[in-house]
């Protein structure tokens, strides 16, 4: 029990107040003087303060009916007998005690108190100044003088006073006994909302998500329990689904590791095998490029050997205009016995000639070289037979005739010759002309294949960074995995399989809220001020 509900039960210390207030029996005798006044005036003096209190409905709300109101009116004139009796005894204190504790009870705030006590001490003051203040007149008779009228009235008002303090002090200590049981209730109740509390953060601390606040709590709070509920539920589904997702995670950082420890090794392949196409191009590039220059020498040879040709061929023919000359001359050569030494001479010379052009001609003009050396030779016997040209003159001239005709084959096998270099020169040319072109696009694919192999080797580098990325990914998510496997969240979770055998699920699935067991009412904390329902007999005490 409180220290202030037990001060309320103890009966208040009058004598302590009674000396403090100069109330002593001499001062009571006087109050006492005024008690015919008193118990007269009172009824007159209750009817005004009721007919202001109808008025008031701030007061009028603590009476139910008329009869109520004359109940407590007349427990107040009882009450007032007391007072004008100047007995303030221990019955005295119940009575002020019990009057201050209904006060407390029924929410009478210690305005409306004072102001009821005003009116009744006004009207008695002026009743009693009425009684006895000197009437005007010559044979007016004085009962009382000015200080004993004082006096007097002084014990009433300090009679008033103290009832009302001791009432008033009753109230008070009711209040705050009233306020202690209050707060010690509202301890009572935060500390096992503390200890309901206490455990259930405990039990989420330990990460048991599938906790729940069963316990019946007061209505203040079970607000919050419900939200705490609910607020766990979420959480637990929630991270349920985080642990699906992070499964999911996992399985795909798995593969993804995988792909990328299966793309390093391709690309690690590939960028050898660019490498090596690199160097292989560029030696097909080196070999391009000296097919071109060989091809160039091989024009220029073609050139030449196509004016030699062309040259060659102009000796054939002047050498065919020659012999069909000598043929002539056979026919007359009878005749012209004198100059047959000219003849021959001329014939050696174009002979040597020819030879010489032959051999300038080189491999086309070995044929005709052979004719050369035989025409020189039957010049050369022409010149010593020159005096049997007689006899053979006409062995001779078959002879020329055979010559003229070997030479004039020979002009046509030139002629076949210088068309056929003619044709070799130029597909030498375009030779020449495509292996330039080539050695060209040789040396721009030569450019684009080294970029090529620079791009893979730094593709090959950021793959194999790709792939510590992502096998560090993995780690990441099997401790994430273990980290989430720690709550109990009291929710099935779905487990991702890997991509190989079904495509990663979207989202997961919500689980179902766990069942929650009904709360039971909370218990209602009684009000006790500003309470407006009476009790019939609340006034009965007054």
């Amino acid at each position: 029990m409180s220290a202030a509900t037990t001060s309320s039960d103890k009966v208040p210390d009058i004598e302590t107040r009674l000396e403090f207030m100069q109330l002593g029996a001499a001062n009571r005798e006087k109050l006492r003087a005024l008690r015919p006044v008193i118990e007269r005036e009172l009824p007159k003096a209750l009817d005004k303060f009721y007919q202001t209190i109808r008025k008031t409905p701030e007061t009028n709300r603590f009476f139910s009916s008329d009869q109520h109101m004359s109940g407590a009116k007349n427990a107040q004139v009882g009450h007032w007998g007391n007072i004008a009796k100047g007995d303030f005894n221990e019955q005295y204190g119940i009575n002020v005690r019990t009057i201050g504790k209904v006060h407390a009870r029924i929410g009478l705030e210690p305005q409306w108190y004072i102001g009821g006590y005003a009116i009744l001490l006004d009207h008695l003051i002026k009743a009693a100044l009425e009684e006895y203040f000197p009437k005007a007149g010559l044979f007016a008779k004085r009962t009382v003088d000015a200080e004993e009228l004082g006096q007097m009235l002084g014990s009433l008002a300090k009679a008033v006073l103290l009832d009302m303090d001791l009432a008033i002090s009753v109230y008070i200590d009711e209040k705050e006994a009233a306020i202690q049981k209050t707060q010690d209730r509202i301890l009572e109740e935060a500390t096992a909302v503390t200890d309901v509390f206490g455990r259930a953060i405990s039990a989420v601390a330990d990460k048991r998500l599938d906790h729940r606040i069963d316990e019946p709590l007061p209505d203040a709070y079970s607000g919050m329990r419900d939200a705490f509920n609910q607020a766990v539920a979420e959480l637990g589904q929630t991270i349920s689904r985080i642990e699906s997702s992070a499964s999911g995670v996992s399985h795909a950082a798995a593969e993804i590791h995988g792909s990328a420890d299966s793309l390093a090794k391709r690309t690690e392949q590939q960028a050898a095998s660019v490498e090596e196409t690199a160097a292989a191009l560029e030696q097909i590039t080196a070999t391009v490029t000296d097919s071109t220059k060989r091809a160039e020498e091989a024009n220029s040879l073609a050139a030449r050997a196509r004016s030699g040709a062309e040259r060659s061929g102009e000796v054939v023919n002047k050498a065919v205009s020659a012999m069909g000359a000598i043929e002539n001359s056979s026919h007359e050569i009878s005749n012209i016995i004198g100059v047959i030494d000219d003849i021959a001479f001329q014939t050696n010379l174009l002979a040597l000639n020819a030879g010489v052009e032959a051999a300038r001609a080189g491999e086309a003009g070995k044929g005709f070289a052979v004719v050369a050396q035989e025409v020189r030779e039957l010049a050369q016997r022409s010149a010593k037979a020159a005096k049997e040209i007689k006899n053979l003159i006409t062995n001779s001239g078959e002879q020329v005739k055979a010559g003229v005709s070997l030479v004039a084959e020979t002009g046509e096998a030139l002629g076949t010759i210088v068309t056929e270099v003619t044709e070799i020169s130029q597909h030498i040319s375009a030779i020449y002309q495509a292996a330039r072109e080539q050695t060209s696009a040789l040396s721009e694919i030569n450019v684009a294949v080294n970029v090529m192999d620079q791009g893979t080797q730094q593709n090959a580098v950021m793959v194999q960074e790709t792939n510590t990325a992502s096998d560090k990914l993995a780690e990441e998510a099997v401790q994430i995995n273990r980290m989430l496997a720690e709550f109990q969240t009291g929710f099935e979770t779905v487990s991702a399989k890997p991509a190989a055998t079904r495509p990663v699920a979207r989202a997961a699935a919500k689980a179902p809220t766990a069942a929650r067991k009904p709360a039971a009412p909370a218990r209602k904390i009684p009000l006790v001020a500003g309470n407006t329902a009476l009790a019939q007999d609340s006034w009965e005490e007054f």
